[in-house]
């Protein structure tokens, strides 16, 4: 899932690409996510995940685009985070993004996977 008219402008192309519009919002990001995921983890059967938890999705970033509230990054993670942990395969998180004014913003965004992670696997 990537913000289709967002840097950079020529994407590589894989076997699963859903480009959203700007301004896409917690909803429709939430329900895609929830759609796909699932299935292409089971479909896949990864050995592990690396999961880019980027922020540069949320409404106050200067360049992400998508608009998604904290609320909805943080359902987005809590999200990749439980399935994982249900399919038992493990998962590393790093950051990614990050272009609001507001650097509270960036940090409570990038701080929240990592206190999720803690609260669903310890």
């Amino acid at each position: 899932m990537h913000g289709e008219k967002n840097y950079p402008h020529r994407k590589e192309k894989s076997h699963l690409d859903i480009g959203l519009p700007d301004g896409t919002g917690d909803t429709v990001y939430l329900n895609l996510l929830e759609r796909h995921l699932q299935d292409l983890l089971v479909q896949e059967l990864p050995d592990f995940i690396l999961y880019q938890s980027g922020v540069d999705v949320l409404a106050t970033d200067q360049l992400g685009r998508l608009s998604l509230s904290h609320a909805g990054v943080y359902a987005r993670d809590k999200l990749v985070l439980s399935l994982a942990k249900s399919m038992g395969v493990p998962i590393m998180c790093c950051m990614g993004g990050g272009y609001s004014k507001q650097i509270k913003d960036i940090v409570e965004a990038h701080a929240q996977v990592f206190r999720l992670a803690q609260d669903l696997y310890f």
